[in-house]
């Protein structure tokens, strides 16, 4: 299973989830933040595990 966090840009501050998720966790968190005001650059990146 690959994992990944949630990376986005809030009021100018790069900003990272501190868990990791499985690919529809991700996506689902990804489509909450974008919705957020004041967040953009919204994505999920794929980490190592561990990571």
């Amino acid at each position: 299973m690959r994992s990944f966090r949630v990376r986005w840009t809030e009021e100018g501050q790069e900003r990272e989830s501190a868990v990791t998720y499985d690919a529809t966790c991700a996506h689902k968190r990804v489509v909450e933040l974008g919705a957020t005001k004041g967040v953009t650059n919204v994505r999920s990146v794929p980490v190592k595990p561990g990571e």
